[in-house]
């Protein structure tokens, strides 16, 4: 019984043995770079193993790159590798641009491909432009109206400046930005409706793939639509504010105007008030007249002749009806 169990034992680790030596000494994957005409020795293959590189990958790389007639290096491959490369994607961009007639190295390639952009979509988009819808955009004419424009962009992606390029989001946001130049520029909005095309003619004109990482084929306007009249609103909104301003300043003028008619009723107040108190002295200086001997009872009944005739002129003058009946 021990016996069956040493061999048991001998003959897993030898199992586990051969594991060991057939996945770091790739043997079927050497034989099958050896068949594809791809050199390769079985050292190379172990020391990937133990450099972290994967071999199957580096050598489906090769295989494909040399039936496709390219002539890579392994080191190269290696390399972008570890620099955290995508092996594969590289070399189908590179198979694409070969078999497309772009001109297109390694070198650029993994540089693109570092740079985080997609370098087998950049060169199928080199060949298949790609259309590129911009968002509503609103402008407005001479004549006031608002114009609401949508337009499509045909790209094609410039190789050349994928590394250092702007993105898609600045072409849209200069396209937006020559769509409202173009609309402000029209006098009239219904010379815009009637040729929309001028647009595109007017965009297209300032160059606006300029340092981004792609190429514009064509700009189309894909719809426009007649949005406010902004230039009436706008003065509408004006005539409000005059009216406001000359509403405050009415305002102004008649609370100056209300206190200048308090003030002077206070003053009229104050000049009844010290009447009133002089008139309430009179009494009082003609009883010290008649104590000093300076006024005589005569004065006196004159004084009040004088007075009681100032009155009844006071209530003639007050109402005419009285002086016409007396005229009768």
């Amino acid at each position: 019984m021990e016996n069956v169990y040493v061999l048991l034992a001998i003959g897993l680790g030898a199992i586990f043995l051969l594991w060991l030596l057939f996945y770091f000494v790739p043997v079927g994957l050497w034989f099958t770079a050896l068949v594809s005409n791809v050199r390769i020795s079985l050292l190379q293959l172990v020391l990937m193993r133990w450099r972290k590189v994967p071999p199957r990958i580096i050598v489906n790389s090769l295989i494909a790159s040399t039936k496709a007639g390219l002539k890579l290096q392994r080191d190269d491959m290696e390399a972008h590798y570890l620099a955290g490369g995508n092996v594969q994607g590289v070399v189908n961009a590179l198979i694409s641009a070969e078999k497309a007639n772009i001109a297109l190295n390694f070198k650029t390639a993994t540089a693109i491909d570092l740079a985080g952009r997609d370098v087998l979509e950049a060169v199928q988009m080199s060949v298949n432009p790609k259309v590129i819808d911009t968002k509503k955009v609103a402008a407005v004419a001479k004549d006031g109206i608002q114009l609401i424009a949508m337009a499509r962009v045909t790209v094609r992606a410039n190789i050349d400046q994928l590394v250092g390029g702007a993105g898609e989001e600045t072409v849209l946001a200069r396209v937006g930005e020559g769509i409202v130049s173009s609309i402000g520029s029209a006098d009239s909005h219904k010379a815009v409706l009637e040729n929309p095309d001028s647009i595109s003619k007017v965009v297209l004109a300032k160059g606006l793939d300029s340092g981004t990482a792609f190429e514009i084929l064509s700009i189309d306007i894909a719809d426009i639509d007649i949005g406010k009249n902004i230039g009436a609103e706008l003065q509408m909104d004006q005539a409000n504010a005059d009216k406001n301003i000359a509403q405050a300043k009415a305002e102004e003028r008649r609370a100056m105007a209300v206190a200048a008619e308090q003030e002077m009723k206070a003053k009229a107040q104050e000049a009844s008030a010290n009447v009133i108190q002089a008139e309430a002295e009179i009494p009082k200086a003609i009883a010290e007249a008649f104590r000093t001997g300076n006024l005589g009872i005569m004065d006196y009944y004159r004084y009040k002749n004088i007075q009681a005739d100032t009155s009844m002129r006071e209530s003639i003058a007050g109402n005419p009806g009285i002086e016409n009946d007396k005229n009768e």
